[in-house]
């Protein structure tokens, strides 16, 4: 079976990221964006709900590319997105907050979606995700 994308076309899988860390602490946007991603042709897709959980997830399986919400019940996903930083794996931001303010000045050419997202936003970022790590300056 092809992936399902935007537009109702569909397409090979070729250019996606094979393994997605989704870091959410909504159980249902989580699904969301897993279902999302997998009909896009991801074949590997792992969710954290918490910076500790993510960056344990990093150390076991360092992903292709992480979509990260900033904010995580009690915590802000920064210190997640500074791993992913140093060991240069592109990553986007999700977050349902607006403006720069709450952005690291480090962070503030990374991709971002807004919540919801829009389907058609999220599949031009997985479509470039590889560009996301030749952006970063760290």
């Amino acid at each position: 079976m092809k992936p399902i994308v935007p537009g109702g076309s569909a397409a090979t899988s070729a250019g996606m990221p094979g393994d997605i860390l989704i870091v959410e602490d909504d159980a249902i946007i989580a699904l969301d964006f897993e279902q999302t991603v997998a009909e896009f042709g991801v074949t590997r897709v792992r969710v954290a709900s918490s910076v500790a959980q993510a960056l344990v997830m990093i150390a076991e399986r360092a992903p292709d590319f992480a979509l990260l919400d900033i904010g995580l019940s009690e915590e802000k996903s920064f210190a997640v997105a500074k791993r992913l930083a140093v060991l240069k794996i592109p990553f986007a931001f999700v977050t349902g907050y607006s403006g720069d303010k709450v952005f690291p000045p480090e962070y503030s050419a990374r991709p971002r979606l807004s919540k919801p997202f829009l389907r058609d936003e999220l599949f031009s970022v997985l479509s470039n995700w590889q560009t996301a790590a030749l952006d970063d300056p760290h």
